[in-house]
């Protein structure tokens, strides 16, 4: 049995201390995630609760240890019970107060439920979780500790400042916010790494007390902001100029008293070192915000893909998918499937396959429905969407994922080897007719069956809308000439900043007529294709803004202003 899955006592429940790591929902251990998919309460610091509730189990109870309302409340819209942090006033519903974490947890441990107390970074090295872990030992409750990765590790490794060589030098941890003046001598006689935990307000006066402790002022050093996510951002100065690096380059003070920094002090972190083992701000699409109008589920791989690459995909879905008009035609269409009506059915979009199992579903069928009968899918998303169901597609593609590439590959009608002559195509109502008439000249029948209706998506948020229009997102990904059209109707035109990529010259076409100026475009139709263009596009803006000397920066950074609305974060 493993440790996450101990028994928890009737009375006193289970804790788990848990190491959410320093921001990159990647870093969480194999051991965190089994925790968190077996808790049955999870109390979290705020900004970690986006990085462990992805895998907490449907139904878990959630706690903000930073919101103030009411245990048993309901996010609006969510239907998923939350426990929040009761204040010493609070009577609400007449559930007693909570005065700390610690108390916190232990109340949500009664009752034998499993509790998943996540904290940022490593709890060996947070000062409140050992607290809190003593007060469980007091009262009795049993706990375990998953560790994680320390920021004060994590985020030198993202901004590629190595700790140590080959020599094995000293390393010494520094919390500025708590470090006594013996603490500062004895790191500043050492002339080994010194990392220091601090906040982006009070770093140099941290670089004052090393120097004044004797280390000198031309000692390099490092200093990261938001490590290991797409908001990071490394200066490199050394101990007597990071005050003014500070100042021109208009890093003002934070209105929320510092945003958490590491700085790295020592000849590990000089500038020419850096440049060669940044390897994580240094991805082609570093930060950028790219739009994707697709749905989650359509963007899914997609938005992976643009992650590998740096970026933080924005999905807004741009059409609405309804059941047809008239459903009859469907009806006789699925049931024709089962009596062996058709030798073939494609599928040329993952929602005509939602369409088909929607309709089974209905019926009672499930995938042994397609026993006999030769299934098409479009491309690889389509196929994934089918495996989903439990249907292995017989032809995908083996070239251009599109109704062309699908006839490359479609074999023509042969009386003497296929018994029955009709493919059944359920499709959108607005789909072209390319593949029908390339299947009528292989010689097959076809049923083409209005399986759904699109329509224009609702208009995205009004943040979103300004973002768009105002030069708020980095790129768009046009991956048809309808999301163009129907982008450009709920949400407006994007700003002349934003960099447009499109996935082919129909595409290009519908852009252009809309008054945009394409910069990208893929050199086949494929969405990962498009990615990859666009990644390679970034990629080529950097190196030049490098050789040229230039600071990197991002196209939504370019509008007036906005470099120095940014610079106060």
């Amino acid at each position: 049995m493993s440790p996450t899955t101990l028994p928890a006592g009737p009375d006193h429940g289970h804790v788990t201390f848990l190491g959410a790591g320093p921001g990159d929902p990647g870093l969480l251990t194999l051991r965190a995630v089994e925790a968190l998919a077996n808790a049955d309460v999870l109390v979290a610091e705020h900004e970690v609760l986006d990085v462990v509730r992805t895998h907490a189990r449907q139904g878990v109870a959630e706690l903000d240890t930073e919101l103030d309302t009411p245990i048993g409340s309901t996010h609006p819209g969510t239907g998923t019970p939350q426990l929040t942090v009761v204040d010493g006033a609070s009577t609400t519903a007449g559930v007693p107060a909570v005065r700390d974490a610690a108390h916190l947890v232990m109340e949500a441990a009664r009752g034998g439920r499993r509790v998943v107390r996540a904290v940022s970074g490593d709890p060996g090295l947070d000062a409140y979780a050992a607290g809190e872990m003593l007060a469980c030992a007091r009262a009795g409750v049993p706990f375990e500790v998953v560790p994680g990765v320390a920021a004060a590790v994590g985020v030198p490794a993202y901004a590629g400042v190595p700790l140590r060589d080959a020599q094995g030098a000293d390393v010494r941890f520094v919390d500025a916010r708590t470090a006594s003046d013996r603490c500062w001598t004895e790191v500043g006689a050492s002339d080994g790494t010194v990392v220091v935990s601090a906040t982006l307000d009070s770093v140099a006066a941290a670089a004052g007390e090393l120097v004044a402790a004797g280390r000198k002022p031309d000692t390099p050093l490092t200093v990261t902001i938001a490590g290991t996510t797409t908001r990071q951002r490394t200066w490199t100065a050394t101990l007597g100029t990071i005050a003014q690096t500070f100042k021109q380059g208009k890093v003002l003070p934070s209105p929320d008293g510092g945003r958490p920094v590491i700085a790295v002090v020592g000849e590990r972190s000089a500038p020419a070192q850096r440049e060669q083992l940044s390897w994580f701000e240094s991805k082609p699409l570093f930060g950028w915000r790219v739009l994707v109008p697709r749905t989650k589920e359509q963007a899914a791989s997609l938005s992976d893909q643009l992650r590998s690459y740096g970026a933080v995909p924005h999905e807004v879905p741009t059409i609405a998918v309804e059941p047809p008009r008239t459903p009859q035609q469907m009806e006789r269409a699925v049931k024709g499937l089962v009596t062996g009506r058709y030798e073939w059915i494609a599928f040329t979009s993952v929602n005509a396959v939602k369409a088909v199992r929607e309709k089974f579903e209905e019926y009672g069928l499930d995938a042994r429905a397609f026993a006999g009968i030769k299934v098409a899918a479009v491309g690889e998303q389509t196929a994934k969407a089918l495996v989903a169901f439990g249907v292995k597609p017989d032809l995908v593609p083996s070239g251009e994922q599109s109704a062309a590439g699908l006839l490359e590959d479609w074999p023509p009608y042969d009386p003497v080897f296929d018994p029955i002559d009709r493919v059944f195509l359920p499709r959108a109502d607005i789909a072209t007719e390319t593949l029908v008439a390339g299947l009528i000249e292989l010689g097959w029948e076809v049923d083409d069956v209005t399986a759904y209706r699109t329509v224009r998506a609702s208009p995205p948020p009004q943040e979103t809308r300004e973002a768009i229009k105002g030069g708020g997102f980095d790129a768009v990904l046009f991956t048809s000439s309808s999301t163009v059209r129907n982008l450009v109707g709920i949400a407006g035109k994007p700003h002349n900043v934003t960099v447009i990529a499109c996935i082919g010259p129909a595409t290009a076409k519908t852009a252009e007529e809309h008054g945009l100026r394409v910069d990208v475009m893929a050199p086949e139709p494929s969405v990962h294709k498009l990615a990859e263009a666009l990644a390679d596009f970034g990629l080529k803006r950097r190196v030049a803004a490098v050789e040229a000397g230039d600071p990197v920066a991002r196209p939504s950074e370019r509008r007036p202003g906005a470099r120095r609305r940014r610079s106060t974060t």
